[in-house]
Formats: C-alpha cells, sequence, structure tokens
C-alpha cells in the first residue's frame, strides 16, 4: 500500500481478493446475501479483509474457505497483481460500511486453479456471503459487479486474461 488516502480523508481497507478459474478457464461468482430485495442481484469474486500479522496470500485463501467452504489444498497458485488496485466507496457508502473508518479498499488479488470438484464448493459457510454461485465467463462477471467496483474487476480480470477462458 502506498499512504494514499480515499474519499473523506478516510484511509484504504486492505484487502485480498481471489480469481477463482475452472479447468475451463471460467470465474467462480457468488450472489451476495446482503442485498435488499429492491436492489438487483450483485455477483462478486471471493474477497476480504487483511487482518493484522497476515500476508495477502494468507487472507485470499483464508477469504477462499471462509466465503466458499474450499480447502486450500483444492487450489493451485497461478498468479498475483504486481501492485495494489484501489477502489473508492460511493459517497452515500462513505461511513456507513466497516464501522465508518475507511473511504474504499486497496487490493491485491490472486489467480487460484481450482483443483476440486463442484461438489467441494459449500457457500453455506459459518458466515455465508452468498446464497447461490456459479461459474461464469470473465465478461459476464464485469456485467454483474457493482458498478463502482467494476473498473478493478476489469484491471484484475485483465491481468489475469492468459488464465481464463
Amino acid at each position: 500500500m502506498d499512504g494514499r488516502m480515499g474519499p473523506g480523508g478516510l484511509p484504504y481497507r486492505p484487502c485480498a481478493g481471489v480469481v477463482l478459474i475452472d479447468d475451463r478457464g471460467l470465474v467462480f461468482a457468488g450472489r451476495r446475501i446482503d442485498r435488499s430485495p429492491d436492489q438487483p442481484p450483485a455477483w462478486q469474486m471471493p474477497q476480504g479483509g487483511i487482518d493484522e500479522g497476515e500476508t495477502p496470500r494468507e487472507a485470499a485463501l483464508r477469504e477462499l474457505t471462509e466465503e466458499t467452504g474450499i480447502d486450500p489444498s483444492l487450489v493451485e497458485v497461478l498468479d498475483e497483481t504486481p501492485d495494489w488496485v484501489f477502489y473508492d466507496l460511493p459517497p452515500e457508502m462513505v461511513g456507513r460500511i466497516w464501522k465508518g473508518r475507511y473511504g474504499g479498499q486497496c487490493q491485491k488479488w490472486l489467480a487460484l486453479r481450482f483443483l476440486g470438484q463442484d461438489t467441494d464448493i459449500r457457500i453455506d459457510t459459518a458466515h455465508p456471503e452468498f446464497d447461490q454461485w456459479r461459474w461464469m465467463r470473465a465478461e459476464d462477471v464485469l456485467d454483474s459487479i457493482v458498478p463502482f467496483k467494476r473498473a478493478v474487476y476489469a484491471e484484475v480480470l485483465g491481468a489475469f486474461h492468459p488464465h481464463l477462458a
């Protein structure tokens, strides 16, 4: 991270994300469980905060397990974004999420090859984040993500393009 500040002079939340890729080059996406009925469905790839003392790789593998139930032994690390990727929260969200402590996220992303079977994916975790999941083409993931994350997803999926269908 480079010490940049986000909207409202708030710092960025360190985060790790996973582009989980199956043997066809398709990407795992989960439909967020926390959307209200009047909002369109929002799909995303597994991601979450980096805990104190954790590396981005450790955080990405932990988040993968927490959100999908996939054991880290069922993935192979293919690639990692060389730099941190930043996004700002929309103004109406600043101060409302993450207890108002962050103005956006700085993220490191890993591309992981999924070596397991679909039955190894269990989104009914202790603290579920998704109510559905599917394998999608990268462009379909971009079409399904919330608009304020679209540029980050485009950058990340572009970086990992050689691994995708």
